[in-house]
């Protein structure tokens, strides 16, 4: 039975001051992880989670949890959000005692705009990645995760993944046009397909464009942009599902009568299926030498990220489709194509994740939209969804 509704008003105040932080002129956000923005922002969810009554634990990765404990509770591990206040922030307001402690958790890195690979501080958490090598990694700049942490002052006295969850609940934008396209409130997501990325590097030789012929250069970009085409059609190759993109090119020396002799660039695939996954793989690692070696360039390509397809927990998404039900809105159950720390939260705890639709299915752009009524109706499901699993974990039903 649902009887807490969220407040959509207060929620929406909320994402409108803290888009604030980091907001750019045509109204998007540009807040890069572990950056001075990023910090402001942490104190601001940390402020306002103290204001509630809540204490908060920081781990060695960054990773926030604001754990809600009520007097009734019996000693078991949270039942977590992320990374929303407003649904906790009615359960505090109603004096809504729940059998599990409830958390709300802001992760470090999702996105992994700043530092490859994503979903960096969810991936130590599950044992994906250890910690020295996460905290190695660099930025453009050279800067490191974990000098970067410490700059911010948010590094934590807790072990990353020593905060045992009863289970985790992640809320988010679809990211893609389906739910729109249908007129579906809620997607009910049960599962996150695979994604690898990769680093390229295509190294030639540098040399004047005027007194270089054309059949003695060795231009890596040449070599870059058909192995750009290759990895289009590889995907093309594997449908309706396979994507893959080239999102980031650097060209060396940059220069406009300087023949490229060095060129890097990044590979993402991503397919619900392991087997199709290691196909493209293949034709990419071929496509490798088969470009380059007759334009007497030398080629590398790297795995560095490896994500599984994941299959999120029966029971949340039982819980999910329920909330969805009780809160009064349409939904259709959906597969993630994007990444998210839920897909390795769910390796240590029992996961699920709530889609709410986009305009137009548009992402990581500054014409990203969500609507009031949208957003509302997300964290109102997130919020049911949290009070179905734990009743069913107070009846032993779940755990």
């Amino acid at each position: 039975m649902q009887n807490l509704k969220i407040d959509g008003e207060r929620l929406w105040g909320e994402l409108m001051e803290t888009a604030a932080i980091g907001g750019t002129p045509k109204g998007g956000i540009c807040r890069l992880t572990l950056s001075d923005l990023d910090r402001r922002v942490r104190d601001w969810f940390k402020v306002r989670a103290e204001q509630l009554g809540c204490t908060v634990a920081i781990d060695d990765m960054g990773a926030m949890f604001a754990r809600r404990r009520g007097p009734g509770q019996r000693d078991v591990p949270p039942i977590a959000m992320g990374s929303h206040l407003e649904a906790l922030r009615t359960l505090v307001e109603a004096g809504y005692e729940t059998f599990a402690p409830i958390e709300v958790v802001n992760w470090t890195n999702e996105e992994g705009a700043r530092f490859s690979p994503a979903m960096t501080s969810s991936g130590v958490f599950a044992g994906a990645f250890d910690r020295a090598w996460a905290v190695s990694r660099r930025d453009r700049s050279g800067e490191t995760f974990g000098a970067a942490l410490e700059a911010i002052g948010y590094r934590g006295p807790e072990r990353c993944g020593a905060h045992p969850l009863s289970a985790f609940f992640e809320l988010h934008i679809e990211q893609g046009p389906i739910l729109e396209a249908e007129a579906k409130d809620i997607g009910i997501v049960t599962g996150v397909q695979g994604m690898r990325w990769y680093e390229a590097s295509v190294v030639g030789q540098d040399a004047h464009t005027g007194a270089t012929p054309m059949h003695l250069r060795k231009n890596a970009l040449v070599g870059a942009a058909r192995l750009v085409d290759k990895v289009d059609a590889i995907a093309r190759a594997h449908p309706p599902l396979a994507v893959g993109t080239v999102g980031s090119l650097e060209v060396k020396p940059n220069s406009p009568n300087v023949v490229p002799g060095e060129v890097h660039f990044t590979v993402d695939f991503r397919h619900p299926e392991t087997a199709v996954l290691d196909s493209m793989e293949r034709m990419l690692f071929a496509a490798v030498a088969e470009v380059c070696g007759p334009l007497r360039l030398e080629a590398t390509a790297t795995k560095i990220w490896d994500q599984p397809p994941v299959a999120f927990d029966a029971g949340c998404i039982a819980a999910v489709r329920e909330a969805a039900a009780q809160s009064g809105f349409s939904a259709r159950e959906i597969f993630s194509g994007a990444g998210h720390d839920a897909a390795y939260v769910a390796r240590v705890a029992p996961t699920a994740m709530i889609f709410v639709p986009c305009r137009d299915g548009i992402s990581h752009n500054e014409a990203e939209f969500t609507s009031k009524e949208q957003c509302a109706a997300g964290a109102q499901v997130l919020l049911q969804a949290v009070l179905n699993y734990d009743r069913a974990l107070a009846e032993g039903q779940v755990g």
